[in-house]
C-alpha cells in the first residue's frame, strides 16, 4: 500500500511569512519605545525642579551639573592638558541613592539596606556600595577638558562610608602615554580629607563634539 506524500512547503513559506512580519512589527515597537525614553530622559534633565535638576554646566564641559555638586580643575583648556592637571568633583551620597544604586545594579546586599542586619557586621551600620563610592571617579573624569573614555581602572577600598557622608574625587594625570592617552591617580577623599578608595585609571581624552 502506497502512503501519499504531503506538501509541507506552503504552511512553512506562510508561518515564516507570518513571523517576518511580526518580526519587523517588534522591532518598531522596541525603536519607538527606546526613542521614547530617550525623549522622556531629555525632558527629565531639562524641566526637574529643585536641588536634583541637572543644568548645563558652567564651564566648557561634556557633563551635565546640579546645584550641590562642585567641581575645580586646573585648566579649562583641551590643548593644554597634560601632566600634573587634576579635577577634583565633590557631592553627598545620600540615603535615596542608595536605595536607587541597589536597584539599578541588583545588589541589594542588605549590608547596605538593613540597619539591623548591617549592626551584626563587622561594620556595625549600613555603609555606601563601594561601586558607587568609586563611581565618583568617573564623574570627575567626565570633566577633564575633553571627552574622556575610560580604558581601565584599578581600585583599592582603604575605608567603609557612610551613607550621608560628602565625598570627593580627585583624579590626577600622571603619565601621557602618546595618542591622546593619559595614566591617572585616581582616590576619593571624605570630607575631613580621609582616603576611603585609591587606584590608578587609563583613558583616552578625544576632542568635545562641536555641539
Amino acid at each position: 500500500m502506497e502512503h501519499g506524500s504531503m506538501d509541507m512547503t506552503a504552511p512553512v513559506r506562510g508561518m515564516t511569512s507570518a513571523w517576518l512580519r511580526s518580526s519587523k512589527h517588534f522591532s518598531k515597537s522596541l525603536v519607538h519605545m527606546y526613542s521614547s525614553v530617550a525623549e522622556a530622559n531629555r525632558a527629565m534633565m531639562t524641566q526637574r525642579n529643585g536641588d536634583s535638576e541637572l543644568r548645563e554646566p558652567e564651564v566648557d564641559s561634556v557633563a551635565y551639573s546640579q546645584e550641590s555638586w562642585s567641581m575645580e580643575r586646573s585648566t579649562d583648556g583641551e590643548e593644554d592638558l597634560g601632566v600634573g592637571d587634576v579635577v577634583r568633583f565633590s557631592k553627598r551620597i545620600t540615603e535615596e541613592e542608595v536605595l536607587t544604586f541597589a536597584t539599578i545594579s541588583g545588589d541589594t546586599n542588605r549590608l547596605h539596606l538593613d540597619d539591623e542586619f548591617a549592626a551584626d557586621t563587622r561594620f556595625g551600620r549600613r555603609i555606601v556600595h563601594g561601586t558607587l563610592v568609586s563611581g565618583l571617579i568617573s564623574s570627575a573624569l567626565a570633566r577633564l577638558p575633553g571627552m574622556t573614555v575610560y580604558l581601565s581602572q584599578d581600585l583599592r577600598f582603604l575605608k567603609p562610608v557612610d551613607i550621608g557622608s560628602e565625598l570627593t574625587a580627585i583624579v590626577e594625570i600622571v603619565e601621557d602615554l602618546g595618542d591622546d592617552r593619559y595614566r591617572l591617580d585616581t582616590v576619593v577623599e571624605t570630607g575631613d580629607g580621609t582616603t576611603v578608595v585609591d587606584g590608578e585609571a587609563v583613558v583616552l581624552i578625544d576632542p568635545s563634539p562641536e555641539s
